[in-house]
């Protein structure tokens, strides 16, 4: 199987034979990975002029409805996300916070959506200013979504969660996504991707899905496109000082590297329950996705 590319909203497959992806736990063949030849260009364009132009039509509280909508609708094929999940290393538990866990922030933002925000498609920041005595020079700060694509590059140990955490908020503000998965967990995500594009719910344009290198994408970037990266600090460094996101001031947010502990204070002793929620946190978190998720502790600390 080779992984498809959702590119101006068809599936299309990169050139060549590709990187061959192998299951974490049986190290057969699981599926093969290239996007040399796409034209990242036209993905930008597609994505600023059709998604972009789409999205920006449905106000907040309709835009949140999708995200109900496209959670209940992955809900109801999540079996086959947990049995393609195994494929990564993952256990069952491990899944639970990648799928279910991803479904989840769906419904959170689209309930944050429908009842935090207004039922508009202009977001006001803050009450007018009164710039003038008489009040005849009054000024309002507004929020609008910005006039290009969210740019998407996700890590590898959560193919469904780290895509849609990043997905709801973007979508909610109305601004399309590309999105490029992490290659090597990568025929999940493309799996997620292909349920969401069949279900219908999101207008054309929203979504693009890169399976494999970024190619020239960023040389095709301006400030109205922003990116979003979850990864190794030493990447998202390179990343972010391309020549291209520099001179055109591209927003980039990055998730990388985290330093976390439990500390166990010294009054609390075999005896009492913080000792025994201790125990639970530590095993939690030595076992839970084998240690590989940005908030698992590196350090023990027990008087």
């Amino acid at each position: 199987m080779k992984l498809g590319n959702l590119v101006s909203d068809q599936w299309v497959e990169g050139d060549g034979d590709g990187k061959l992806l192998t299951s974490a736990v049986s190290g057969a063949a699981v599926a093969n990975i290239s996007s040399d030849g796409l034209d990242f260009a036209a993905m930008i364009r597609h994505a600023r002029n059709v998604g972009g132009a789409n999205l920006r039509k449905f106000t907040f509280h309709e835009r949140a409805e999708m995200l109900k909508a496209l959670a209940k609708y992955l809900m109801e094929h999540k079996k086959e996300f947990y049995a393609l999940s195994t494929e990564t290393g993952a256990t069952r538990a491990d899944s639970w916070i990648d799928i279910d866990g991803g479904i989840s922030t769906l419904f959170v933002f689209s309930s944050k959506g429908r009842r935090e925000m207004p039922n508009d498609t202009v977001y006001l920041d803050g009450p007018p200013e009164f710039l003038s005595k008489n009040g005849t020079f009054v000024g309002q700060h507004i929020y609008t979504p910005k006039l290009g694509a969210a740019v998407h590059i996700n890590a590898f140990n959560f193919p469904v969660w780290g895509m849609l955490e990043k997905l709801a908020p973007t979508l909610l503000a109305g601004v399309p996504a590309i999105v490029k998965p992490a290659s090597s967990t990568a025929y999940l995500t493309e799996l997620v991707v292909r349920r969401i594009e069949a279900s219908g719910i999101l207008p054309k344009g929203a979504l693009q899905l890169v399976c494999g290198g970024v190619g020239d994408l960023f040389e095709h970037l301006n400030c109205q496109n922003t990116i979003a990266f979850t990864g190794s600090k030493g990447t998202a460094e390179k990343l972010q000082q391309h020549p291209r996101v520099v001179a055109e001031s591209v927003a980039f947010t990055a998730e990388t590297d985290s330093l976390n502990a439990s500390i166990l204070g010294p009054d609390a002793t075999p005896e009492t329950p913080e000792f025994d929620l201790f125990v639970k946190e530590v095993t939690r978190e030595m076992t839970s996705k084998a240690g590989q998720k940005c908030t698992a502790i590196r350090r023990i600390i027990a008087p």
